[in-house]
């Protein structure tokens, strides 16, 4: 004789409705975050991905003209392979212009780094007066758009319309042409500093309002000095925030375009290709050669895709680093 046993449900439960949702329910809920994203996804394909890759597309091709390069089918686009990219990386221009961004890089980054640092400090400060409105007015030149601050700064540099000169001269004192030969590195890098201060200083101050109070009790408690507990504990603690700033700073200054574009038509000293997206655009609106272009523009991503990386994983193994020699002490 076999008995079977029956599992009997809780008492009140017979009537209960069933609140399990059906398979159907359920796979519209796993859906259904999908759906949220897809306007992102069409916008990133449509204005980003497709852009960039119709840009790789055109830089392995090429204009071949037959004859004097009338008629019809005299013009014709062909396959040019890696040819665009050699002609790339072997022109003087181009090249010249990276040096040139480098020295410009290696004003601008440090410089603006280190009021932005300095300023967050200033503002976390318990001695501080009047923080809001100064948070505001170090941040709002970051909010002017960068051919209006380039027109606003090249006039202020031009002799005959500049205040300043004016001053300079009534006072006797020499009169330097900042628009011109090394003072140009100076002037355009004052733009570029004057406008990304106060983002910078924004990312390291809000760093900063996140460390616990209690973390600055335990070192006055200690002895420190605000100076010690800047150095020591402020610093040390806001890196990440530094890295990222040094890493978008990195990314704008391989990038600068707007800045000598505004001041070309002031002076001589600022040439078409001044910087690597200068002879881009000289090269495809300029030349009417986007092939190119395109190639230059994708050597030109592809540089500043390797720094970034390198830059991040340098930063990466260094924070693992720190905190294997922290957990070890």
């Amino acid at each position: 004789m076999t008995s079977t046993t029956t599992r009997r449900r809780p008492y009140g439960a017979e009537g209960a409705p069933d609140t399990r949702p059906s398979p159907t329910a359920r796979g519209r809920g796993r859906s259904a975050p999908y759906f949220f994203l897809l306007p992102a996804a069409a916008l990133f394909l449509l204005f980003f991905a497709l852009p960039i890759g119709y840009a790789v597309w055109l830089s392995f091709r090429k204009v071949q003209v037959s004859g004097l390069g009338l008629g019809a089918g005299a013009r014709k686009e062909v396959w040019a392979g890696l040819e665009n990219y050699t002609d790339a990386l072997s022109d003087g221009e181009l090249l010249d212009g990276a040096l040139r961004v480098l020295g410009y890089g290696c004003i601008v980054v440090p410089v603006m780094l280190g009021l932005a640092l300095l300023f967050a400090l200033m503002l976390d400060s318990e001695k501080v007066r009047l923080a809001p409105f100064t948070r505001l007015a170090i941040f709002l030149p970051y909010a002017i758009p960068g051919v209006v601050a380039a027109l606003l700064w090249g006039f202020l540099y031009l002799p005959d319309v500049s205040p300043f000169y004016f001053v300079l001269d009534r006072l006797g004192l020499p009169q330097p042409d900042l628009l011109d030969g090394g003072p140009l590195y100076l002037a355009l890098s004052n733009i570029a500093v004057w406008g990304g201060t106060g983002f910078n200083m924004i990312v390291i101050y809000t760093s900063l309002r996140a460390i616990p109070a209690e973390v600055y009790e335990a070192a006055k408690l200690d002895g420190a000095t605000p100076l010690q507990i800047a150095l020591r504990i402020k610093i040390p603690m806001v890196a990440p925030s530094l890295v990222l700033t040094f890493f978008f700073s990195i990314i704008a200054t391989l990038q600068v375009f707007s800045e000598p574009t505004t001041l070309k038509p002031l002076t001589n000293s600022v040439s078409t290709t001044w910087s690597p997206l200068m002879k881009v655009y000289q090269d495809a609106f300029g030349k009417g050669d986007v092939h190119a272009a395109a190639a230059q523009a994708t050597v030109i991503a592809l540089v500043t895709l390797l720094l970034s990386f390198g830059f991040l994983r340098a930063a990466n193994r260094r924070t693992k680093r720190d905190d294997s020699q922290g957990a070890a002490r």
